[in-house]
């Protein structure tokens, strides 16, 4: 009989070890040493703490634009975020800048020096509607079967996918190493607002599309320093979360975008349905063996000066995710007469509480992730 155990574990035992190591592989079975272990870490990173992101960081903040190693987080505590969040909507177009206004070209520099000093790299994609040429907010029905294999517009889709791929490549860090990048395309995929969103395209179509997405980028482009994010808007059940989920073997990160509106009389709210979520998000993870993440989060001016530690971190603080991505600094607005920003900047109400968050243990930030070493 003992025999026979032997046997079976030397039959065996190959595929067994295969099935463990998988368990900690990404999605793209290609992926370089770098992205593996960029996954790897995010996993590890979520049991001690959570890495805190910023979008368009490096670019602009409150009152200044492109100013050498300036960032509004960096003139708060003297750090800089762990995560840097960017934006490819226009690439696709060939225009010279994204549709922020950030030079494609800057963005470049941006990563290497964010890679450089051990930072992720988390890239959305506000893809133009290639039915109508109008913007991603243009929610005409029709779009994604459109794109689809056999659609009209599939062609076109797939050479701004080839100027993606392009950007992608370029990126290399000091050693000439691709720079692994966290890419989320149709983020926000359960709601409607986008051409790819909600009642605009069954969810079979959408599932079609991401998954055509992965595989023309992994399979076709040799794409392989990416690890896919699936993040949906604000959700209600599990099912519902995953109800466009396009399968394991193309998503690494699963995670969600939630913004709080209205005044501080909204805080428990916030802080009940980010909780929730959260919950929903890390058992997913857990039983998919993926990466949890809060994609996208902000509360627009900070009307509440304790608001980091007295509400986001209270929605946080108990449960298990990787990272965290706060909006970005857009500043003043002239066109709406108003200001947007979702970090604090020198001098805002809310600054000094930030400082008290960001000296928590478990909130991770630019010389935390140096520590981790996350790409060893």
């Amino acid at each position: 009989m003992l025999k026979c155990f032997h046997f079976f574990l030397l039959l065996f035992s190959p595929h067994l070890t295969v099935l463990a190591q998988n368990k900690d592989l990404p999605s793209d079975p290609k992926a370089t040493k770098e992205t593996i272990n960029l996954y790897r870490n995010l996993k590890k990173i979520a049991g001690t703490g959570f890495l805190f992101g910023h979008q368009d960081d490096l670019a602009y903040g409150v009152g200044w634009k492109y100013e050498n190693g300036r960032s509004d987080i960096h003139d708060v505590v003297n750090d800089y975020p762990a995560l840097y969040g960017w934006e490819l909507g226009r690439i696709e177009i060939d225009k010279p800048a994204n549709l922020d206004g950030v030079p494609f070209d800057k963005m470049k520099v941006f990563i290497e020096k964010a890679y450089n000093r051990g930072g992720v790299i988390t890239i959305s994609w506000h893809l133009n509607n290639p039915l109508t040429g109008k913007s991603a907010w243009d929610p005409a029905p029709g779009t994604v079967a459109a794109v689809l294999p056999g659609g009209e517009k599939h062609e076109l889709f797939k050479s701004w996918l080839d100027k993606v791929a392009v950007f992608f490549e370029s990126l290399r860090g000091k050693n000439g190493e691709l720079i692994p990048v966290i890419f989320r395309p149709f983020h926000e995929l359960n709601g409607s607002w986008f051409w790819w969103g909600g009642r605009n395209t069954s969810p079979q179509d959408m599932i079609n599309l991401y998954r055509f997405t992965v595989t023309y980028l992994r399979d076709v482009k040799n794409i392989h320093h990416l690890l896919y994010a699936y993040n949906t808007d604000r959700f209600a059940t599990r099912e519902e979360y995953l109800e466009r989920y396009p399968g394991d073997e193309y998503a690494d990160v699963v995670g969600f975008d939630i913004y709080q509106k209205g005044d501080i009389l909204s805080n428990d709210k916030f802080i009940t349905e980010t909780e929730r979520s959260l919950n929903d998000i890390e058992y997913i993870a857990s039983k998919k063996n993926k990466v949890a993440a809060l994609t996208e989060f902000g509360f627009n001016t900070l009307p509440d000066s304790t608001w980091w530690t007295n509400v986001f971190y209270k929605a946080l603080e108990h449960h298990h995710l990787s990272y965290a991505l706060a909006w970005r600094n857009a500043g003043y607005k002239e066109s709406q007469k108003d200001y947007e920003y979702y970090v604090p900047f020198k001098g805002d109400k809310s600054a000094t509480d930030f400082l008290r968050f960001y000296n928590l243990d478990r909130t991770l930030f630019g010389k935390d992730a140096a520590k981790e070493k996350i790409y060893q």
